[in-house]
This record gives structure tokens, C-alpha cells and sequence, in this order.
């Protein structure tokens, strides 16, 4: 198994069923639970441990998800308000390297929490039409609210999967 992916590299799919679509709106609004299920009984310094050499420890996992999910929320609103807006980039190793990444995980997994419950009823409450509506990635080009939320159920699952290889060491 390639500890960089381990449930995989993202394939993004040009159709997708509804099903589908549900199944990935659930993936979505159980990671805040799931991450507090892993970490509830951990000591915060114990969650300096990482997945592989080199690797964002546990920590840093949980403040990445909080900073990607927070990008990827407002992304998807500009993309059902605006017309294929373009939007900008962030260098998430960067943002990693700042002090708010110091912070006890409980204030990601709290962030983490709300922002889901918002973005669930978001997400459930979009149109057939709003799913196909886009956003232009400045290095992946035009991006539909159906293929952002595809590849956040996969980033949950995904950094889900991390943070339990982390734990097992």
C-alpha cells in the first residue's frame, strides 16, 4: 500500500448517479464525528505522530481538513452565486507552516463540526442544474459543484484513512 494514498488516488467521474451523490454528501457530514471518535480519548501532544516519514503529523492533518474544507465550502458557494468564477489558489504546505497550526486539534474539529453541518444542508439542498455548475481552478480548469463534492467525500476518506495509520504506530 502507498501510505501517501492509501484508499487511492481521486478518479474523477464525468456522470454519477444519484445514489452516488448521496453516498458522497454522507461521507462528508460523518467526518467531524468520525475524526472525534479517533481523537476523543487522545492526548493532544500525542498527536504529533505522523502517518509516514516526513508526513503531516495527526495534528496537522486535522487543521489541513479544517483549511481545505473552509476553501473548498466557500469555492462551492461562489460556484452556485457567480457565474464560473475563477478561483484563486493557497499553498496549503505553507499555510501549514503557520501558528495556527500549533493550536490543540479540538479548535479544527470544532471549526470542522459547524462548517460541515452548513455544508451538509448546502449540499442537500442543490438542484440537478446547480450540480453541473462550475468553478474555474487556475491549474485544473472548470471544476462542477458535482466534482467538488465527489472529491471531498474522497479528501475525508482519504485524510480519514492518515490520521488511523498515524494512530496504529
Amino acid at each position: 500500500m502507498d501510505v501517501r494514498y492509501p484508499i487511492g488516488p481521486f478518479q474523477r467521474v464525468e456522470s454519477y448517479t444519484a445514489e452516488q451523490l448521496e453516498q458522497w454528501i454522507n461521507t462528508i457530514a460523518k467526518l467531524p464525528r468520525e475524526l472525534n471518535e479517533h481523537l476523543q480519548h487522545r492526548q493532544d501532544d500525542a498527536l504529533n505522530v505522523t502517518y509516514r516519514q516526513g508526513g503531516w503529523s495527526v495534528r496537522d492533518v486535522v487543521h489541513h481538513l479544517a483549511d481545505s474544507h473552509v476553501v473548498a465550502y466557500m469555492r462551492m458557494k461562489l460556484a452556485l452565486t457567480e457565474d464560473a468564477p475563477t478561483v484563486t489558489l493557497y499553498d496549503e504546505q505553507r499555510w501549514s507552516e503557520l501558528n495556527d497550526y500549533h493550536l490543540p486539534v479540538h479548535v479544527s474539529l470544532t471549526l470542522l463540526g459547524a462548517l460541515h453541518m452548513r455544508w451538509v444542508e448546502l449540499m442537500r439542498s442543490i438542484t440537478l442544474d446547480d450540480l453541473q455548475r462550475t468553478f474555474i481552478h487556475p491549474e485544473h480548469g472548470a471544476l462542477r459543484v458535482a466534482d467538488v463534492i465527489a472529491l471531498y467525500a474522497w479528501h475525508s476518506e482519504h485524510h480519514l484513512a492518515h490520521i488511523k495509520l498515524a494512530l496504529q504506530s
